[in-house]
């Protein structure tokens, strides 16, 4: 059984956390440089290693450090360094879907790490490189974001403009909890158009358990398709005021998406933990390019956020030490967990489920999330069965594994 497990090699998670930068009007104007030069010489970059057909980081490196520098006045050693890591990242695993080279937004957002920026938190202020010297900028931010900065390690950061005001996206280095077995088995969460989420437990989400205005699955496809006609409305306009609306609408859909998203991914990893469980998805990698649906409804489908929801289960799920798990999405909604047959004549409609072999019956959503967490719970005994080497199987076979070849005879 396919199974992929929620691993990292880091010695704690990430967090990121938002500070608003206050600088003075000179010091917004060195920090508009800053973003100015950077993504010119990221595109500058790009361009190159789009024409030499090089994308790896140290490649790259030597190909165009120099150019970079000459061609990009203002542009210091370091800031070159992170503009070719990020063109080496953007084409790592979207280049051959790109048909030319990757163009860099000129106020787009720009990594800064630990050469290029330093904290001091007693006067919260934080020092930023920019083409004309470093600024000392103050930051503020909610209580529990100014303890997080003042208390943990932090890494790298995105400087960002957005609508008149300095962000600065830092990322934190949380301590990473023990994962607790789930001995009382998995919760399975089927994801889909027509319904969200469906556990295995019987909940339907959003529902009127979560908080917000948001009532439950029709509520949200009317509001997606109410912002739908009016984007088309106002397009077709094309008057200046319109652009206005358009632009001041920007965004609004998916930041109500993602509040979705965290709210549905909050609520199931709180009932695992204090079920005593853990959370298995289907890994639905690539799905945008098998699943096949009518015209009518492909925007529908491409535009859901079902990878987002995922990631946040995921990171939720190793905060809180919850056991979670992808399995394989094939015939979730087509076999039966009672008997195991598995058939198309099960599904004699879209929400309905009934068992052509023992006649079991029930809503198909339900139904594929109890195969899933069913699913989820086979494949993570097996991958933790336990050995005469009181190893669990995962550890066993990586520590297993014949040292690499260095050569020689």
């Amino acid at each position: 059984m396919a199974i992929r497990r929620s691993a990292t090699k880091r010695q704690g998670l990430p967090s990121v956390v938002q500070l608003r930068l206050t600088p003075s009007p000179a010091q917004a104007d060195a920090l508009a440089a800053a973003v100015l030069v950077s993504n010119q010489a990221a595109t500058v970059v790009s361009r190159l290693a789009w024409q030499q057909r090089t994308f790896t980081v140290l490649e790259l490196h030597r190909l165009a450090y120099y150019d970079v520098r000459a061609q990009v006045a203002g542009l210091g050693a370091q800031a070159a360094v992170r503009a070719i890591a990020r063109v080496a990242g953007a084409y790592a695993n979207r280049r051959a879907t790109k048909k030319r080279a990757h163009i860099f937004r000129p106020h787009g957002a720009v990594p800064y790490d630990a050469r290029l920026m330093s904290w001091n938190r007693d006067a919260r202020t934080v020092s930023l490189w920019t083409p004309t010297g470093r600024v000392t900028v103050p930051y503020t931010s909610r209580a529990e974001d100014l303890k997080a900065v003042n208390t943990l390690p932090i890494g790298e950061a995105d400087l960002i403009y957005r609508r008149g005001v300095w962000l600065l996206q830092v990322t934190l280095t949380l301590p990473k909890p023990r994962t607790s077995e789930p001995v009382n088995g998995f919760i399975g969460v089927d994801q889909g158009v027509a319904n969200l989420a469906v556990t295995s437990d019987g909940a339907v989400l959003p529902s009127p358990a979560l908080p917000g205005p948001i009532n439950g699955n029709g509520h949200v496809r009317t509001l997606r398709e109410r912002r739908h006609r009016q984007r088309r409305r106002l397009q077709a306009k094309g008057t200046p005021a319109a652009r206005r609306v358009l632009r001041r609408l920007s965004g609004r859909e998916r930041r109500m998406m993602t509040d979705l998203n965290h709210q549905i991914s909050k609520h199931v990893v709180r009932e695992a933990e204090r079920t005593g469980q853990g959370i298995a998805l289907e890994d639905l990698q690539g799905i945008r390019g098998r699943a096949r649906a009518h015209r009518l409804q492909r925007r529908t489908l491409h535009n859901w956020a079902l990878a987002q929801n995922i990631e946040f289960t995921r990171y939720k799920a190793e905060r809180a030490g919850v056991a979670f798990v992808l399995v394989d999405p094939a015939y979730t909604s087509q076999a039966c967990p009672g008997c195991g047959c598995v058939s198309r004549a099960n599904r004699p409609a879209r929400g309905r489920f009934v068992c052509t072999g023992c006649g079991l019956a029930g809503h198909a959503d339900h139904i594929a999330a109890r195969n899933i967490a069913a699913r989820g719970a086979a494949g993570w005994a097996a991958v933790n069965q336990p050995h005469a080497t009181g190893l669990p199987s995962a550890r066993r076979d990586r520590e297993s594994k014949p040292p690499a070849s260095t050569g020689g005879s």
